[in-house]
């Protein structure tokens, strides 16, 4: 039985806007999306999960997004992926 997480939700995030004069990044992103995981290892090795244009190999017990395709793409200059509270 795992204990990692099977669902998270991915926020896109300026990172100008990021924890900056108090506004949370739930109220900053541009885009959400609720990735599942995939059951395959990304090329980081962290689990990989997608879902709603988004594929993220996020690190489940930190909660950190350690890579990123947008619609197949990079991420655009200027933002950053966060993994919901």
């Amino acid at each position: 039985m795992t204990t990692e997480s099977q669902r998270f939700t991915v926020l896109l995030v300026p990172e100008f806007v990021e924890n900056k004069d108090g506004v949370s990044a739930q109220e900053a992103a541009v885009r959400t999306a609720t990735v599942e995981a995939t059951g395959e290892t990304g090329e980081t090795g962290y689990p990989r999960y997608a879902g709603e244009g988004i594929v993220a190999d996020i690190d489940p017990r930190s909660r950190t997004v350690e890579a990123v395709l947008v619609d197949g793409s990079e991420l655009d200059y200027g933002l950053s992926a966060l993994v919901a509270p």
